[in-house]
């Protein structure tokens, strides 16, 4: 096992010192594969795993729609997953490198669709809803959260991110999971935990019969999810929703869980990461809260939150990122927010 920065009487440990090659497979468990996909930018992967049923495969996670990941499933179809069908896609949430090719299982190899609905809602919506430009509606949010104007000139006329772009078509019809559900996968009986802040309804798969997590992006064991504010729900408070969740499942969580992630690797601690990961981010909200002694910009308080430079790659999901800080202080009462006239919020720390 590789050693992480470890706290606490546990620590916590990478269970595999080496990832999978794109496509290619590593047994986690009996039965439990974790396969890795290639993503544009960083992460450059996404992790997916398959459940061994005997007549056939439960896959967890799809990844992109690119003919890249489409050719890799091809390959681990054949090989890895040796020929048997997959006859049922589990989709932990909505984001297109999780839910891409979903639409692909089910209309191609008759698959059928497991997750939450809301994550499914978001996906068949966002698909639909191409912009070949940013609307209106982006292009304020983008200004209110105050994006650097080179920025801001550069994507103002690109094509934004649109689902149809890397997201499978998704057909009517999918199979609802909620919290505390049950079924089995994979010869073991799995339990559903919902969580949020990284994605709205994401679900968790936590095993009843062996100290086994199917974390998705809810809990990572080196970074932390990303919680962002995006232009469909501006007044957002994932880091409140997100630290909730993270303190909700601590009581079940126990240093002996592998704890298989939707990015890096497998591993154990569980309950020390997620003590780490809610003190990690109190003290990005005490940094952000001193910054706002005096008026700042959203764009203004990286260095406050991330204690580093935001490379270029970086300024879109940091930004969203740190829109959400704030909205959690506000929601508090910690600190306020006045619109200037050129429609760009202002953050102050409240007396």
């Amino acid at each position: 096992m590789d050693d992480l920065p470890r706290s606490g009487a546990h620590g916590v440990r990478y269970v595999f010192g080496t990832p999978p090659g794109f496509g290619e497979a590593v047994e986690v468990a009996d039965g439990v594969l974790w396969f890795r996909l290639a993503l544009p930018r960083l992460p450059n992967h996404v992790n997916v795993y398959a459940l061994d049923d005997g007549d056939g495969w439960t896959i967890v996670d799809t990844g992109l729609c690119t003919p890249g990941v489409r050719a890799a499933w091809e390959a681990i179809l054949s090989g890895p997953l040796s020929g048997r069908p997959v006859r049922r896609v589990i989709v932990t949430h909505h984001h297109p490198d999780h839910i891409g090719n979903a639409g692909w299982f089910q209309t191609e190899h008759g698959a059928a669709l497991w997750t939450t609905r809301t994550a499914w809602l978001f996906a068949r919506m966002l698909m639909l809803d191409e912009q070949p430009v940013p609307t209106p509606e982006l292009l304020a949010y983008w200004r209110a959260a105050g994006m650097a104007d080179a920025i801001y000139a550069e994507r103002e006329h690109a094509r934004p991110v649109n689902f149809a772009d890397v997201l499978a078509p998704m057909p009517l019809g999918f199979r609802r999971i909620a919290q505390g559900d049950k079924f089995d996968a994979g010869g073991r009986r799995w339990r559903v935990e919902i969580g949020h802040g990284h994605a709205p309804d994401h679900a968790m798969l936590w095993c009843d019969d062996e100290d086994l997590v199917i974390a998705g992006d809810q809990v990572l064991p080196k970074i932390s999810s990303n919680l962002g504010v995006y232009a469909t729900e501006p007044g957002a408070d994932p880091v409140g929703d997100w630290m909730e969740t993270c303190a909700r499942l601590l009581p079940l969580a126990n240093p002996a869980q592998v704890v298989m992630p939707g990015h890096q690797r497998p591993f154990v601690g569980l309950d020390t990461r997620l003590r780490d990961l809610i003190s990690q981010q109190n003290a990005a909200l005490e940094r952000l809260l001193d910054a706002l002694g005096q008026p700042r910009k959203a764009s203004e308080c990286f260095q406050a939150i991330y204690e580093r430079e935001i490379s270029h790659g970086e300024y879109a999901l940091a930004l969203y990122e740190t829109v959400g800080h704030l909205n959690h202080l506000r929601r508090r009462g910690l600190a306020s927010r006045e619109t200037t006239g050129d429609g760009v919020w202002i953050w102050r720390r409240m007396p």
